[in-house]
């Protein structure tokens, strides 16, 4: 069987359930994933699979050469989780007799043409329901949701070495996503982030390597007022999964982080406008989201987001700016209220 879903970060998290849900029914089944570079990166080691790497900077040579390095084989099954131009194309250099891919209502960029079969059309579901559903035309069902993300050891114990385990709680906060729009301001985090260090919190920064989440992460350490740890830039994406777990709590947008903390047990403050938290938010625990979806789809689409196709985004300038650091107070003392 073959899986392809290249990107991004969380919903390649959202596809390990379906993994073990295939195996857990067949546990001799032969699973291939074509999978883009960082997405192999993180989950690099997950048991059963054989990765397919991908590098979309390859354009159609990359795909000639997928094929290439199929040979003679063909798949009983081809799992098509992802509606994007790039991904149907390369979808058709995959061998496969049938070939599972989105309900119409879902599908976009010519989706239909490089499939057979189609998921149930399951409005008003997370997500990672929709990707479980891929295997429901198979005669299964996803009635158990399990991450187990392949973490090293030495992941952990870079994590362990970052700061002291002790009593002191630890806020961790990543703040940028890919989507720079659905990104908050750096004066709004840092006061939060002060907030919390004045109930006795640590803080600490994470992030990768762009200049956006360095220069967002200058601005939110020369605007508090405590000390923060600040490791931006100096994890790995296998020992990312291991940091967010030390946290008690990680505060970030819609990004690939929360759905990794959300994988690992952490518990996440998310930040939502841009996007519905019922559908992108952390999938086990939506207690400490801020919510501001509604606001938004009044203020920049007037109608109320009940009234929006399911899935729809409103990255729009200033669309953050919705969330107020009042909301991501509450949303903070919400948790510390939950945890005695």
């Amino acid at each position: 069987m073959c899986l392809l879903r290249l990107s991004a970060l969380g919903d390649a998290t959202h596809v390990v359930p379906l993994v073990r849900t295939l195996r857990r029914a067949w546990p001799g089944v032969a699973l291939t994933w074509v999978i883009g570079k960082g997405e192999y990166r993180l989950l690099e080691g997950l048991e059963g699979v054989e990765f397919a790497v991908y590098d979309k900077k390859t354009g159609l040579a990359g795909m000639r050469a997928l094929r290439r390095e199929f040979g003679s084989r063909r798949f009983d099954a081809l799992l098509q989780m992802q509606v994007a131009a790039r991904a149907n194309l390369l979808s058709a250099f995959v061998p496969a007799t049938r070939r599972i891919g989105y309900d119409r209502t879902r599908s976009k960029d010519l989706h239909g043409l490089f499939i057979n079969e189609r998921i149930p059309d399951r409005p008003g579901i997370h997500v990672l329901d929709a990707i479980g559903s891929f295997c429901e035309p198979l005669g299964l069902e996803q009635k158990q949701v399990t991450w187990d993300l392949p973490v090293p050891d030495d992941a952990r114990e870079w994590a362990r070495e970052q700061w002291p385990d002790d009593s002191v709680p630890t806020l961790l906060i990543s703040p940028c996503s890919s989507h720079a729009l659905r990104n908050w301001r750096s004066d709004r985090y840092a006061a939060v982030a002060d907030h919390a260090a004045a109930r006795g919190w640590r803080i600490v920064l994470c992030g990768g390597r762009s200049e956006l989440e360095r220069d967002t992460t200058d601005a939110i350490i020369a605007t508090m007022q405590t000390p923060v740890l600040d490791l931006v830039g100096k994890d790995t994406l296998k020992q990312l999964p291991a940091l967010l777990e030390r946290a008690d709590l990680v505060m970030t947008p819609d990004s690939g982080p929360m759905h990794i903390a959300n994988a690992m047990g952490t518990k996440v403050l998310g930040l939502h406008a841009a996007s519905n938290p019922e559908r992108s938010g952390p999938y086990s625990d939506r207690r400490y989201c801020v919510d501001r979806y509604d606001d938004a789809a009044r203020k920049y689409l007037g109608k109320p987001a009940s009234t929006l196709k399911w899935g729809t985004k409103i990255e729009r300038d200033g669309v953050m700016d919705l969330v107020t650091v009042e909301d991501g107070i509450a949303a903070f003392e919400r948790f510390v209220v939950s945890r005695g």
